[in-house]
């Protein structure tokens, strides 16, 4: 949860706020297939509910200078990895500085999977 205040008030923004948001942009990317669900967390809402769940394998962390951003995603097959991971980026750093006004310092991409 990130928490800072303005003149106005306080903001408080949740960890899931933000998974979902950056869920929704890394699946709209040319080349994701999907999700992995990391933790037990994710897994277990994974076997629960069998819908797919947009904060699925997102991880943030940080305060409200910046945050660092965990991903596990699955690729398709025959696209070139190194573009999927950098368009990516791009988009999460973009999607979260509009969305808040916060800086994502790091985007981590971890390739889970290959699917056909």
């Amino acid at each position: 949860m990130i928490s800072y205040e303005t003149r106005i008030g306080k903001i408080t923004l949740s960890n899931s706020y933000f998974s979902k948001l950056i869920g929704r942009a890394v699946t709209s990317c040319f080349g994701v297939v999907g999700m992995v669900p990391r933790g037990s967390k994710q897994r277990l809402l994974g076997f629960v509910s069998k819908k797919d769940r947009l904060d699925t394998g997102v991880v943030v962390r940080g305060d409200f200078s910046s945050i660092v951003v965990d991903l596990h995603i699955v690729v398709s097959y025959g696209m070139n990895i190194n573009a999927i991971a950098k368009s990516i980026m791009h988009k999460v750093k973009y999607t979260v500085y509009e969305a808040t006004g916060i800086k994502v310092s790091k985007v981590r991409i971890r390739v889970d999977g290959i699917k056909e």
